[in-house]
């Protein structure tokens, strides 16, 4: 069988080099795309020979043009894409208008707009039938943060959500499948910078039915299972890895 390509965004560090390594594992040509070129080439050496990386901000439409039109040339017909390049800042309900604003179109582009732009220039590129889009959502979209100053990313992340949904409706007739997953805390990623207190991450675990936070290959494992072909039935849909935190 001809080897299977797929694209993460965001695959420097985190969830998206832990979802890269995993596709690399079951023999995916591999291409990472963020905007640190030094750490996509520590990353590229972490996922292995023949992994190829591109430096881009994907919120910009030229920039996207530019490295879609690159991986066009380099990689041919690509099986999947995973939307996972995003980030935070703090935006709560008592931040200056003008530092809002300035800090909401910054969460809004760099995730929800980096993911519109970005698969809407890989889809004439995208296998038809049997290509994949995987989006990275939050629990952030689903209820809301824990603590204050989330207000731009929870609503970044909703946004994803509908854009999922709808998009899993016009390339259903295609045989293209897109779906979302949304992590609840992953412990062991650079999101949060140096890490949150170790007495907030055992709170977490506190009040996680499963008593413990999330890794990583947690939500490697799912982005797996999507892109696969034993996923092909399912569409449109927004898969929760968070040990149960929205029940608990």
């Amino acid at each position: 069988m001809t080897q299977r390509t797929a694209i993460i965004t965001g695959g420097s560090s985190g969830i998206g080099l832990a979802i890269a390594q995993q596709l690399a594992q079951q023999d995916y040509r591999i291409a990472i795309v963020a905007r640190d070129p030094q750490r996509l080439q520590q990353a590229a050496r972490q996922i292995g020979p023949g992994t190829r990386h591109y430096a881009a901000n994907l919120s910009r439409r030229g920039a996207v043009e530019e490295v879609a039109a690159r991986l066009a040339e380099d990689l041919g017909t690509v099986d999947v894409v995973v939307n996972n390049a995003g980030f935070t800042r703090v935006i709560a309900a008592d931040t200056p208008l003008a530092q809002a604003e300035r800090e909401w179109d910054a969460v809004i582009e760099g995730n929800l707009k980096s993911t519109f732009l970005f698969t809407l220039a890989m889809l004439p590129h995208l296998r038809k039938p049997g290509g994949r889009i995987i989006n990275l959502s939050s629990i952030a979209a689903q209820c809301g943060s824990g603590s204050p100053g989330a207000l731009g990313y929870s609503a970044a992340k909703a946004g994803v959500q509908g854009f999922t949904l709808n998009l899993a409706r016009e390339l259903g007739p295609q045989g293209i499948t897109v779906n979302a997953i949304a992590p609840g805390f992953i412990a062991d990623t650079r999101f949060f910078g140096a890490g949150l207190p170790q007495d907030r991450i055992d709170a977490i675990a506190a009040e996680t039915p499963l008593a413990r936070t999330g890794r990583v290959e947690d939500v490697a494992a799912a982005a797996l299972w999507l892109a696969s072909e034993q996923a092909s039935f399912i569409t449109g849909t927004i898969t929760s890895i968070n040990g149960g935190a929205r029940v608990g």
